[in-house]
This record gives structure tokens, sequence and C-alpha cells, in this order.
């Protein structure tokens, strides 16, 4: 007897068959705007998008005017496979300005940062291989690295200081190289999601040592994820002067984004950033990165890149959306500002937050700690070891409810066991 597809369970392959239906952060975030539309009173810390006080999404209005002046034509075109040149000159320098760096880098447009971080993965790593980084991470770094048949790698993000645990660092980059001969690490500084945490001087310096060490093993690529970069200190911001100490023959990799730093999320406009001395690595490279964009996406969201292009390349421009952003790091630290002085008062463990989305306080059950704060409204993400706070949507004034809110959740967690 012929079977048919209904004597199947499912027509996937069973690698795809089980997935999860939704991105639990936007599920906790559909949940909270369920209950606030109900009538409730909700503090909503799960997103990460910048919010006015008002509960309205921050916006820049020259990242407006500039996607208006865009010709319509022109922007209903194909983009370049791999970004029009204009723009990806000018992310080399928006990331190296003032710098020999611009000169050694070729980049590839892509779909939000997220996209800059699966170019990677396929590109410097071989399917079945894992990718090194913190074991406070971004989610969906795991869900790149499913989709695209590699895996994870964690080491310990914090030494018994609370700094940077560069030994961790070393030892997880030493074994991964001597597991698979080759190494792809991703660090996302400054504002680190979901900790809050930026490397300072010292750390980056200890850190550039340990890659270019590592690099005498095998090959290493040296993945910077700034997405939240333009909302750190000025003290987080001078990760650029290590790089040349990494670079040959390990390959640094920035992951830029337009969605946080331009407050333009739904545009998808990113791109990755490759540095290395050699001009025939950066030429294969360059072709690695092209032929993917034509594998996957095919081409970018042209009329973002043109308007972003704008925004970078045109100094009038620049100078205004520097202004507006200004504004929103404004909003933000005064967030940070309370935060800090609330958490040190009901001596709350979380990192050192110096600005940024996001905030992690630590807990010995993270669901049981967001389970209770649920219970009184207040939403925030629960990861393995600590609880994330979006303070990017929480006005200064819910910062009390908020930190009163953690720290009965993380008493009732310690209850618990």
């Amino acid at each position: 007897m012929t079977p048919t597809v209904t004597d199947f369970p499912t027509n996937l392959i069973p690698s795809s068959a089980q997935r999860p239906a939704d991105d639990p952060i936007f599920a906790l975030n559909a949940e909270a705007q369920k209950r606030a539309k109900a009538g409730e009173s909700i503090v909503n810390a799960t997103l990460g998008a910048l919010m006015e006080d008002d509960g309205t999404l921050a916006v820049m209005p020259s990242v407006i005017d500039a996607f208006q002046r865009v010709p319509l034509k022109k922007a209903a075109s194909y983009a370049p496979i791999a970004g029009d040149p204009e723009f990806l000159r000018a992310v080399i320098q928006d990331c190296y300005e003032g710098t020999a760096l611009a000169e050694q880098s070729v980049a590839a447009a892509t779909p939000g940062g997220t996209g800059a971080l699966h170019h990677a993965v396929m590109n410097f790593l071989e399917p079945g291989q894992a990718l090194l980084t913190t074991n406070f991470f971004w989610g969906p770094y795991a869900t790149i690295a499913i989709e695209t048949r590699r895996a994870v790698e964690t080491f310990e993000m914090f030494d018994a200081q609370g700094r940077f645990h560069v030994a961790a660092f070393e030892a997880g980059l030493a074994r991964v190289l001597e597991k698979q001969k080759r190494a792809l690490v991703f660090l996302n500084s400054p504002c680190h999601n979901p900790t809050g945490y930026s490397l300072d001087e010292g750390e980056w310096s200890a850190v550039s040592e340990v890659v270019r060490r590592a690099s005498d093993r095998g090959p290493v690529a040296f993945l910077l994820d700034m997405a939240y970069a333009r909302f750190g200190s000025r003290a987080a911001q001078g990760w650029a002067k290590h790089v040349a100490r990494m670079i040959d023959p390990a390959v640094v990799l920035v992951a830029w984004s337009a969605s946080k730093s331009f407050a333009q999320y739904g545009s998808r406009v990113g791109a990755l950033v490759a540095t290395h001395p050699d001009r025939a690595e950066r030429e294969r490279i360059a072709n690695a990165l092209s032929f993917s964009c034509r594998g996957t996406w095919s081409n970018c969201n042209h009329l973002g890149l043109l308007a972003i292009t704008s925004l970078l390349a045109e100094p009038a421009q620049r100078a205004k959306a520097d202004a507006e952003r200004a504004r929103l790091i404004a909003l933000l630290d005064e967030r940070v500002s309370a935060f800090n002085r609330e958490a040190g008062a009901a001596k709350l463990r979380h990192p050192r937050y110096e600005g940024g989305f996001f905030v992690s306080v630590f807990t010995p059950d993270a669901d049981a700690t967001a389970r209770s704060m649920r219970d009184e409204g207040v939403f925030v993400v629960p990861l393995k070891g600590a609880v994330r706070v979006a303070l990017c949507s929480t006005p200064a004034r819910d910062v009390s409810r908020l930190v009163t809110a953690l720290r009965r959740g993380v008493d009732a967690a310690g209850a618990r066991r």
C-alpha cells in the first residue's frame, strides 16, 4: 500500500520538527502588554527597545527625515549584493575613524546585527564546531548556531571580584582551539546584553593579549558585537585601539547595527566589518561574505542603507543625529543612575553598570524570581543565574517599584532553595 502524507507525523526534517513557536522574550512582552491593555498596572522591563517615559517608542527625527529624502525609485531598486560601497565605507569609518584600521577593513551589509552574526558563524566555523562566548549571552547566539548546524560553548564571564574573567576566557579559547583547531569568539561590549557590563581599559588590554597569543595555535576570529556601543560610557569606547594588537594572524570582526544607535529596529540595517592587514585575506573574506549574502537574503533593505549612509557620511546630518542620540543617552542614563542608587540601597547583586539597555540581577532561581515579579505586575527575563532587566523600556519613575519587586523576587527564590 502506498503511504500517504497523513501516515507521517510531520513533513519537516527531524531537527526542525520541535522548534519553539516564539522567542521567549517576545512571548513575555506579549503577556505584559495583554495585562496592561486589560487595565492592570504593569512595569514591562523585557523588550530591548528604547522607550520614552510616556511608553512610546523613542525615535530620532533626523533619521525619519533621512528616510523621506531618499528618492523613491532609488529606494525601490535592488541594493548591491554586499551593500552600496558608500554605505560600507561609512560603516567602516564609523568603527575606525581616525585610525589606520579603516584601510585594513572590508564589510558586507546585513539585515541588522543579527545578519552580521549569522555571516560570522557561517564563514569562520565549520558545521559541528562551536563559537565561544560568555556564559551570560544574548539567546539568539544559540539560535543562530543551531540554525546553521553549529553550537555554542561558554566561559565564566565574571571572576570572584566581579570583573571580566580573563583567565576563564583564555582557558576557554585554548579548549576550543585544541578541540576544533579554529575559534570564533563573540564578545558583546560595551553595554553587554544581558548584563550591562562594559570592559574597561585594563580588561581590553588583557583580552587583546589573550587573542594575540592564541592565534599562534590556530585561526582565531574575534567578533565584537557592538549593537549597544553608542550608549556606553566614554571610558568604554576605547576598544578600537586594541584591535591592532589582535590582527595578524587573527581577524577582528565587528557586528555593526543601526537598530539601537539610530533607533531604527524595523529597518534591519547592519553590517559585518572584517579587519586584517593582509590584502589577499581581506579579498577572500569580502568574497565569502558577498557569497553568503546572495545565498541567504540576497539584498538588504535599500531604503535603509541609503538613509543611514547619509546620516553617517554627511556632516550636517550626522551632527543632527548625534544631538538627538545624546538626548536618548541622557534619558537612559537617568534610569541607569536611578537603578544603581536603588539597587545599591536594596543590596541587589549585579555587574558593574555604567550605561546601556540592560542590566542583570543575580538570583539563585531566575524562574522563581521572574514568576514572583510577574505576580506583582513587573516583567523581567529569566536567565540562568540571573534575571535581565530592560532599563531601556522602564521610566525612571518606575525604577523604585522595579527594584522592590526584584528584591522580593530574589528573596522568594532564596527561600525556595
